[in-house]
């Protein structure tokens, strides 16, 4: 029984593959796992809830109240009980509201209250999974940090032929067990160390309206956040200005701007730490004289001085301790392993994450990664392009060998 022990919502949409619930709750129960169903309104239009409730042994949740005696279903308390939230199938519908925080039924709002990782398998005609808008929408709620399940092609409710057919029960049940067993191997493998990680650019003002950055979302270090605290690790985020925030309530974040706001806390946070994750996209320059009003628009060329900023990475391998453990970050778009090995050394990490603007699918602001991890005896691992939630897991892994 390979989920025993382990508590998983379901959640049904109005999609013809909702059929495949009913196997995929038999499957899940059958490995052990407390299943709780809840369905949309137009889900019971496909597959009744008393066939769930059966194969689930608990009442399928479809309201927010019960209007006969006045109580209500609590999406708060449902979203701390989970150890994962499934929807299988996800609709277009389902998926938009996900995106853009539309919370008109219990499963958004089980959803939105979430504290655990979520599974999405959408089922959708060819068409609509293609629509520009759909795979918009896919790509904000996968930046959230929620993992798909990819459909499958095949022959679609419509006679179609094409992608959009939910993944086979048995697929999802693979994909959820092999989840929740990697998950379950890092659990609290790093509880009682105290890791500080940095994420996202820095802005360095030229007046106040205009800086100096660069295209980092935060996305990657935030994931790693995430998965750090995922592990058991008292987690310190120094994050730069982005739209991105750690799903993990635990993460203690220390907002900053520039590169010297970045550096202060670093500095004042490292000596206390066991290790850092230096992920962030630190300005190597700074404007020498920024102004305090706003510059006006002149006909002539504009020439700003530049100085360099403070090297955070470097200062922190400088004073690193004995059993205090460094990582880096490099991102790179020629001669990457020579640049990423000097890195390394020059900044005393004990290993450094390299990435290359030239891999499709990786660097800054994409959903995904594609990296190589080389460490000070130049060993070399390169893994293949994942979602950043499963890149930061191989990193967290690494980590967790130094300890």
């Amino acid at each position: 029984m390979k989920l025993k022990g382990k508590h998983i919502i379901l959640g049904i949409t109005g999609s013809i593959a909702a059929y495949k619930a009913a196997i995929l709750v038999r499957l899940l129960v059958k490995e052990g796992a407390e299943v709780k169903v809840i369905m949309t309104p137009y889900g019971k239009e496909f597959i009744t809830p008393v066939t769930l409730a059966t194969l689930s042994k608990n009442t399928v949740l479809t309201d927010f109240f019960k209007y006969d005696d006045g109580s209500w279903n609590s999406h708060v308390e449902l979203g701390l009980w989970a150890d994962l939230m499934l929807i299988a199938p996800v609709t277009a519908n389902t998926i938009s509201k996900m995106a853009h925080g539309l919370c008109d039924n219990l499963l958004i709002t089980t959803y939105l209250s979430a504290r655990c990782p979520v599974m999405l398998a959408p089922a959708m005609d060819l068409d609509m999974f293609q629509h520009p808008s759909t795979l918009k929408n896919l790509e904000i709620v996968r930046s959230y940090g929620n993992i798909i399940i990819e459909p499958s092609s095949g022959e679609l409710a419509s006679g179609l032929e094409g992608k959009g057919r939910m993944e086979e029960p048995e697929v999802i049940l693979e994909k959820v067990v092999e989840f929740l067993t990697a998950q379950g191997s890092q659990k609290k493998k790093l509880k009682g160390k105290k890791i500080l990680i940095t994420a996202g650019p820095s802005h360095e003002n030229i007046d106040p309206v205009r800086f100096i950055g660069n295209a980092s979302s935060g996305k990657m270090g935030i994931a790693i956040a995430d998965s750090l605290a995922s592990s058991g690790a008292e987690v310190h985020l120094v994050l730069g200005p982005v739209h991105h925030k750690p799903l993990n309530k635990s993460v203690k974040i220390y907002p900053v701007v520039s590169a010297e706001q970045m550096y202060e806390q670093c500095i004042r946070l490292f000596a206390g730490c066991d290790a850092a994750v230096m992920a962030a996209a630190v300005a190597d320059y700074t404007p020498a004289n920024p102004v305090s009003e706003k510059m006006k628009k002149s006909r002539g060329n504009l020439s700003i001085e530049l100085k360099p900023t403070k090297d955070i990475a470097y200062e922190l391998g400088r004073v690193k301790k004995p059993g205090q453990i460094l990582v880096g970050f490099a991102l790179e778009t020629i001669n990457e392993i020579e640049n990423a090995r000097k890195k390394l050394n020059t900044k005393n990490f004990d290993f450094i994450v390299l990435n290359s603007l030239r891999e499709k699918g990786a660097g800054f602001g994409t959903d995904t990664n594609k990296i190589t991890i080389i460490d000070r005896q130049d060993h070399q691992e390169l893994y293949d392009l994942k979602p950043k939630a499963e890149v930061a897991f191989d990193i967290v892994e690494k980590l967790i060998s130094y300890f």
